[in-house]
């Protein structure tokens, strides 16, 4: 896996998200576990931590991304790995481009649970 930068979230991750809310300007960018997010619909679909990006996707995606080497369990608090949520160290802008994408994806076919 590649070197960190010293801040993804305020390289890479501003970038991204910049591209993506242009193209999908009903998103809105928002803070979850204090870092800078994207959502739709209401919904997170992916934040940036000063290293790493971190997405929603289906659990046998993640669980693929995990056993392949491109991520890490989401864990902020240690033994408890968020549902779904999947940690990728550092990657590049078109690879940080597509994982969020793929996340919008699949956030956005999810039910709201008040339906």
């Amino acid at each position: 896996m590649p070197t960190p930068p010293d801040h993804f979230a305020d390289q890479v991750f501003a970038v991204v998200r910049d591209r993506v809310l242009t193209s999908h300007p009903g998103d809105e960018e928002g803070r979850m576990l204090h870092a800078p997010g994207l959502k739709t619909g209401g919904k997170f679909y992916a934040f940036a931590t000063a290293t790493d990006l971190v997405v929603k996707l289906p659990a046998p995606r993640v669980d693929e991304l995990i056993r392949g080497g491109q991520g890490l369990p989401c864990a902020p608090r240690p033994g408890r790995p968020m549902k779904e949520w999947v940690q990728i160290p550092a990657p590049e802008e078109e690879s940080c481009l597509a994982y969020l994408l793929e996340a919008r994806t699949f956030v956005s076919t999810i039910r709201s649970r008040r339906s």
